[in-house]
């Protein structure tokens, strides 16, 4: 039986993974007060296992592009999220904090290869006009994830105990990879796809010759891969200060309580959602109506980029529009990052996306564990979110500046075999 559209069951599925992704990352946050009652986690100890998770999510992230490069994308994405739904699992058997450690550890390394993988599943899949969309929708995924993670816990919490939330995710994720591997397969060997699609991705993927292999050390010689990294550096510090201290900001600053706080706090992922859908919407749309696909990128992340100043205006705004404004910064990053990720897949070969991406993600997450100390350094000697709000707030443009003055054109930057290399300086 052959499935029609198949790419687009694929774009599905790797939105539901990005969904488990952010699920699974929420279940200790959520269950922490429920967990405080039997294991002794204190502040400092709480914040060790966020850095942890990101730590590990940032060093995995390169290595996990590489080895959806190495294994490919079926069999390594399959790897991954086996290993964090593993993960997950174990959580929910700890007993001391050195458990949680190394199993938020552990999370964060396999999480780490999601995205590279997402983003590789994608150049394998859709064409130039079509990827940015796919990857809209993909990323639509984590905010869905984001947005339904803090109710669906909760109703398993209330039912029986923290420990079923950890077990219960885990399980979802091996469910996934089940499917994934039913399901996934580059176009060329795919059983189940029909042949008016075979021959459309045939036409409009591999239409170019194989293009030169460059090693993973070999990228750092590549102008363009520097100006992705200082740009995916700068934007996601900026993310990842927003969903990491969003909900303390509301308790410390705005004085909500527990119960006010989650009826608060997942409104700006729904901005976050719609961001990544229409991020990935414009720029297919701009290219159908004839636009390069270097015009129609520079215009999204633009557009997107206009939208972060607004982070400004949050700490000087009543609670209602200090909400507000969290949301269209937040729909403005989700709108960035999903053409942002496109970038690689546009300018880099299938076998070397998930290296690119890698990178790119790795950067992102150190940056945000910098942010993250900037953070705390700031509170302590001012003990005010305003500042924060404005190096926020212009991260995102400066990231634009830095593509186009670095990365210059959106194209594909690795060239045929048999060609001149021009690129690697």
């Amino acid at each position: 039986m052959k499935i029609p559209h198949l790419r687009w069951w694929i774009a599905g599925l790797l939105a539901l993974a990005s969904g488990l992704s952010y699920m699974d990352r929420q279940t200790l946050p959520v269950v922490i007060g429920e967990i405080q009652k039997v294991i002794p986690v204190s502040d400092q100890e709480y914040a060790r296992l966020s850095l942890l998770f990101l730590l590990a999510y940032g060093i995995m992230y390169a290595g996990g592009g590489k080895l959806m490069d190495v294994l490919g994308t079926r069999w390594g994405y399959a790897l991954m999220l086996s290993w964090w739904s593993l993960a997950t699992f174990m959580q929910g058997t700890v007993s001391s904090v050195f458990g949680l450690s190394a199993a938020r550890f552990m999370l964060g390394m396999g999480e780490g290869g999601g995205f590279p993988g997402s983003a590789k599943a994608v150049s394998e899949w859709f064409p130039a006009k079509e990827r940015s969309f796919a990857f809209g929708i993909f990323n639509t995924g984590s905010s869905l994830g984001a947005i339904l993670a803090p109710p669906l816990i909760a109703l398993i919490v209330l039912n029986s105990t923290w420990r079923w939330v950890f077990f219960i995710a885990g399980g979802l994720g091996f469910v996934w990879v089940v499917g994934w591997l039913f399901l996934y397969n580059i176009p060329s060997r795919h059983k189940l796809l029909t042949t008016e699609e075979g021959d459309y991705l045939k036409a409009e993927i591999n239409e170019q010759p194989d293009a030169v292999r460059v090693s993973w050390l070999g990228l750092f010689r590549i102008r363009q891969v520097w100006g992705l990294l200082i740009a995916k550096l700068l934007s996601d510090s900026a993310w990842y200060f927003y969903i990491f201290w969003l909900p303390k900001y509301l308790g410390d600053v705005r004085h909500l309580d527990i119960k006010q706080i989650g009826y608060y706090a997942w409104i700006p992922y729904v901005g976050a959602g719609i961001g990544s859908f229409i991020g990935g919407w414009l720029s297919a749309y701009l290219i159908r109506r004839n636009l390069s696909i270097d015009t129609s990128r520079k215009i999204a992340l633009g557009i997107s980029a206009a939208c972060m100043p607004v982070a400004l205006l949050i700490a000087a705004s009543p609670l209602s529009i200090a909400i507000l404004f969290f949301s269209m910064a937040m729909f403005g990053h989700q709108f960035w990052s999903t053409i942002v990720q496109t970038l690689a897949a546009d300018m880099f070969p299938p076998r070397t996306v998930g290296s690119v991406a890698g990178l790119m993600g790795a950067v992102g997450s150190f940056g945000g564990v910098l942010f993250s100390l900037l953070t705390g350094w700031l509170l302590t000697a001012y003990g005010s979110y305003v500042p924060l709000f404005a190096i926020a707030g212009v991260m995102h443009p400066l990231a634009f500046v830095i593509i186009l003055l670095v990365v210059r054109k959106v194209e594909m930057v690795i060239p045929a075999e048999g060609e001149k290399i021009p690129a690697l300086v």
